[in-house]
């Protein structure tokens, strides 16, 4: 017996928020303990100590790759919309790029129609 095919749906916003965030977080972790760890070696550790500056530098560092790579996540989140939200995608897909001929075209056909509607309704 054949088993039906499942559809493969790919990540959800949330997931893929969370994976946004996680990867700036890593990568946040990462560039903080090389500029923090520069930093302590070329103006020293202060007066909190080296682990306690160098774990300000790659917390804040991490913190803010996160958000940001968060919200980059989901703003570039290319998947289908549910149906409900197929109208709001609409409004925020790009126009079509076409010529100035075509356009004016366009422009043409939709005065003629229209002229055309005016006069029947007229008549």
């Amino acid at each position: 017996m054949a088993t039906p095919a499942r559809h493969m749906q790919g990540p959800t916003v949330w997931q893929k928020c969370k994976m946004g965030a996680l990867m700036g977080g890593g990568v946040g972790l990462t560039i903080g303990f090389i500029f923090g760890s520069y930093s302590i070696l070329r103006n020293g550790a202060g007066s909190r100590g080296f682990l306690a500056t160098l774990s300000q530098y790659m917390l804040s560092s991490a913190a803010t790759f996160s958000f940001f790579l968060a919200i980059g996540s989901v703003i570039r989140n290319e998947g289908d919309f549910p149906p409900h939200l197929q109208p709001v995608s609409m409004q925020f897909a790009s126009p079509l790029v076409r010529s100035r001929y075509e356009g004016a075209m366009r422009m043409r056909a939709r005065w003629e129609a229209e002229k055309a509607r005016q006069q029947s309704a007229d008549s």
